[in-house]
């Protein structure tokens, strides 16, 4: 069976609406938003997952703006030829378009398996500690692996299915996690002082640093 064509691939607004309740139950549930900042976080991220499912799932905006800069009909695009990376990896001739599609599927489900992986992580350290500072297991090696694996989800999906909205927002998304980290360090930094900022010194935000390393990225 070949790959779906245009009119078999799109105008499924239920997958649409599966995929976008199911993706904002997990980033919901697991980050649990609390304050209104947190919400304005949660926010913008289901403006991204409804921008992103709603072109991947039921009208293809992006490919209808930008199939003429290719030279070709936007009803030309099947479920193969909508991922735009693996699309223009064949047009460029370095690879077969469903080698391409493996390519950029693979690497964004790697980004999200991480994802998971640093969302879940995290929310039961947290979950366990009862509102004690964390600073072992994964907070041993990272101060903000959630902020972190939501990251991963937005870069993820901007490789596997990229739009124009969500390109926009993804630098829109990235700031805004480094800024609410930010918020958040310094009120950790209040409740728990020195040996916060000891922590902080010892451990990266974003990335695994030798010991005593640690800047704030």
């Amino acid at each position: 069976m070949g790959p779906k064509n245009y009119n078999q691939w799109y105008g499924n607004w239920t997958y649409f609406l599966i995929a976008t309740f199911l993706f904002s139950l997990f980033t919901l549930a697991l980050l649990m938003p609390r304050r209104r900042r947190d919400w304005r976080g949660a926010g913008v991220l289901q403006a991204f997952f409804i921008s992103l499912f709603a072109e991947m799932f039921g009208f293809p905006l992006t490919i209808f703006i930008l199939s003429s800069f290719f030279g070709a009909s936007y009803k030309s695009f099947g479920l193969f030829e909508s991922h735009l990376w693996a699309y223009l990896l064949s047009r460029t001739g370095l690879m077969g378009l469903k080698a391409a599609v493996n390519l950029v599927m693979w690497i964004s489900i790697v980004l999200i398996g991480m994802a998971v992986v640093l969302i879940a992580w995290g929310w039961f350290q947290i979950y366990r500690s009862k509102g004690k500072l964390v600073t072992t297991g994964l907070y041993g090696m990272i101060r903000h692996p959630q902020y972190l694996g939501l990251i991963f989800t937005v870069i993820a999906f901007d490789i596997q299915w990229p739009t124009i909205p969500t390109l926009i927002m993804s630098p829109i998304l990235v700031y805004l996690y480094i800024r609410l980290a930010r918020i958040e360090e310094r009120e950790l930094e209040g409740e728990f002082g020195s040996i916060y900022e000891i922590y902080r010194k010892r451990v990266r935000a974003f990335r695994i640093g030798k010991r005593g390393q640690a800047t704030f990225l």
